[in-house]
């Protein structure tokens, strides 16, 4: 079973074919341009170097977020697109059990940190038990300050992996113990870590409606935070 794999969520593009026992290929950019200049020619390339056409390809995976609302929709279009005219089947999975799935070997807590701006991050809080990532909770934005004190309740080691980290490292180090840091290589989001978790679902039969399937925000979008904002000036 041959997966495309396609991440957009974040200030990186990354896509990926994958089977059911090896990565065949993968692309990752993470450098400022465009997502939806680069999309298509990334899965291109990608299929044109494995001697691949999009027919050969079984099922699509695509972040469902939290993440960049423009990068998201992009990711999301491009998979519907792809998905719809084959008849293939599709899964989302979210950006932060995929950055998690990075660290798959650590023990103790996994917590993957994106930076959502204005001292915030999203996040969520994994274990690896029994062979499987399991998570501990609900993807949220906290301030820095919400998520130091949540992570206060856990007597150990915990992994911290993620674009946040650049930004939050010092504070994060100065007020927990125990504390562990991704390397750089690992802190974007892999296409192929998470093409791995959507793998298992679409083996197990599972799929997502082309028109119903939508990402995940965690918050209002700035244009909906600006028109709310001028209602209250409004009403005021």
């Amino acid at each position: 079973m041959k997966i495309l794999c396609l991440d957009s969520a974040t200030e990186s593009a990354t896509a990926a074919i994958i089977d059911e026992d090896k990565l065949l290929g993968e692309i990752t950019f993470n450098y400022k341009k465009q997502h939806s200049t680069i999309m298509m020619p990334m899965i291109d390339a990608l299929l044109t170097s494995t001697d691949l056409s999009i027919e050969d390809i079984d099922g699509f995976v695509v972040s469902k977020g939290p993440g960049s609302f423009t990068g998201l929709r992009i990711g999301m279009a491009t998979i519907k697109g792809l998905a719809q005219p084959t008849g293939k089947p599709f899964v989302t999975i979210s950006t932060l059990d995929a950055l998690a799935n990075n660290l798959f070997f650590s023990t103790g807590v996994i917590c993957p940190i994106m930076d959502a701006l204005r001292g915030n991050v999203y996040t969520n809080f994994y274990r690896v038990c029994n062979g499987s990532l399991e998570t501990l909770g609900e993807s949220e934005i906290l301030s820095i300050e919400e998520l130091i004190n949540k992570l206060k309740n856990y007597n150990e080691p915990i992994h911290f992996i993620g674009d946040g980290t650049y930004k939050f490292k010092e504070t994060l180090a100065e007020n927990l113990s125990n504390v562990y840091f991704a390397p750089t290589h690992l802190n974007v989001v892999k296409a192929s870590s998470l093409g791995e978790i959507g793998l298992r679902r679409l083996k197990n039969g599972e799929k997502e409606d082309v028109f119903t399937s939508a990402p995940i925000y965690l918050r209002p979008s700035q244009a909906e935070r600006e028109y709310e904002e001028k209602l209250r000036n409004n009403n005021g």
